[in-house]
């Protein structure tokens, strides 16, 4: 067990990293830069403010300083700048990949590139920088019955994504995307979608419970794309129990490509996956744990996460797993479910709006719910940092997703009417958030019928 830990990143999901981590045997103390005020209030947990998280050496020195035995690096943004190289280079065991092989999360044309010469099945796809060919596959693809999707290539939070329901909106989006810079035209594939996120030594995986995220920004998956606004697990239409098998069929041939590339992946795979009439097909790869996933996933642990990550960190993930008493290919979880629900700003995702005052936040945890910060700020008049809600006006929104509600329960209907509830009890000016996360979705057989188009970019 590593007691001394830095975390990367300063939203939800390193809070929930923060959370679980800071309370397992063993850990004396953990640490995040750049973090937050929020996360700062656990116990045990200390922040470094003024180390930049895309800055590799940067976070060596800070490392170094604090004499951290694992770095888990939480942000896409921060593996795509080298900062698992730099500490890799250093000789500091960190939980996260490499700019090589977390090129599959931050480029959409290469992860296509990947998964075809493994063998994996993904939509049909084109990788474009011109608008002429971009709009012809777009119009060939609707020629052929299919309707289409225009991603950026390049990492966007989540948000560089247009689901298309005609050739018009098609064609149009993608005049729009490649003004940016490289696109992605994919065919558009219909059915419930699923998060599988692994962990891996880059030959060993340990999957964490299936998960849900929910892209759009309003009930009934309408309004525009987002970093996601809710995530549930377990998954009532796709059992844990089929983890095996869709490990088999996505991740364990993606790592075994990547390694023959000389790009072993170290840290979270994560896999997008849809179903489909033909089978799981994967939407998309990320190179590490999601938001808001991991915030309703790590509540569900049974297992110790400290041990394991710093396993897959030093390539000894099988033997961690074994003394952990893990069964499988799976972490070991409590009975029950969780359901995350976030609270976003107003003006997300466009513009959002920040400063507002944020009050019931202790009223909120007073339910049994986690509350984990992401764009919030202490109010430098509202007392000591560790004092979490010390009157109204205690915390401000400082970005769009402002903070997850995580209810736990028996079941998902058990654990969403926790989430509301306290959800119900926060407040700040045009505060956005779905009210449909945890509700029983659609038969798989009525979605696959004519449902919901993939929503991941």
């Amino acid at each position: 067990m590593p007691t001394r830990i830095l975390i990367v990143g300063a939203g939800g999901r390193e809070h929930a990293l923060a959370w679980k981590l800071s309370a397992e045997p063993g850990v004396n103390e953990v640490f995040v830069t750049p973090g937050s005020d929020g996360i700062a209030a656990l116990p045990r947990v200390r922040r470094l403010a003024d180390v930049p998280p895309v800055d590799g050496p940067s976070v060596v020195a800070a490392a170094r300083a604090i004499a951290a035995e694992l770095v888990v690096i939480g942000p896409e943004t921060s593996l795509a700048a080298g900062v698992a190289d730099a500490l890799t280079a250093a000789g500091t065991a960190v939980f996260g990949p490499s700019v090589a092989a977390a090129r599959i999360e931050s480029s959409k044309a290469y992860c296509h590139e990947i998964a075809a010469a493994a063998g994996v099945s993904m939509a049909r796809a084109g990788a474009f920088q011109q608008r002429g060919p971009g709009r012809a596959f777009a119009r060939e693809l609707h020629e052929g019955g299919a309707r289409v999707v225009v991603k950026a290539d390049g990492l966007a939070a989540g948000k560089g994504v247009r689901v298309c329901d005609d050739l018009d909106e098609a064609l149009d989006a993608v005049d729009a995307a490649v003004a940016d810079g490289p696109i992605v035209v994919e065919e558009r594939l219909e059915g419930p979608e699923a998060s599988l996120i692994a962990l891996t030594d880059g030959r060993d995986v340990l999957a964490l419970p299936l998960a849900r995220d929910h892209k759009r920004l309003a009930d009934g998956d309408t309004g525009p794309n987002t970093g996601g606004m809710g995530a549930i697990s377990p998954l009532p239409d796709l059992p844990d129990e089929s983890i095996a098998d869709l490990l088999a069929r996505f991740h364990r041939p993606i790592l075994a490509e990547l390694a023959r590339r000389c790009s072993p992946f170290r840290g979270a795979l994560y896999a997008g996956l849809i179903v489909t009439d033909r089978g799981p097909v994967l939407l998309e790869c990320n190179a590490r744990f999601g938001d808001p996933e991991t915030q309703a996933i790590l509540p569900r642990l049974a297992t110790p996460l400290g041990p394991l990550l710093l396993a897959a960190a030093k390539g000894r993930l099988a033997a961690a797993a074994r003394s952990l008493d893990c069964v499988g290919d799976r972490l070991l979880t409590i009975p029950g479910a969780s359901v995350a629900m976030v609270l976003a700003s107003a003006g997300y995702p466009e513009a959002p709006r920040t400063g507002d005052p944020i009050t019931g936040l202790d009223a909120a945890e007073a339910t049994g719910a986690l509350i984990f910060h992401a764009g919030t700020a202490r109010d430098p008049d509202s007392g000591p940092a560790r004092d979490l809600d010390a009157g109204p006006g205690a915390y401000r929104t400082a970005g769009g997703r402002v903070l997850t509600v995580v209810g736990r329960g028996v079941d998902l209907d058990d654990a969403r009417s926790q989430a509301s509830a306290a959800a119900d009890l926060i407040s700040f000016p045009g505060v956005q958030r779905r009210h449909d996360i945890g509700r029983p979705p659609l038969a798989v057989s009525a979605v696959l019928a004519g449902g919901r188009a993939g929503t991941r970019g």
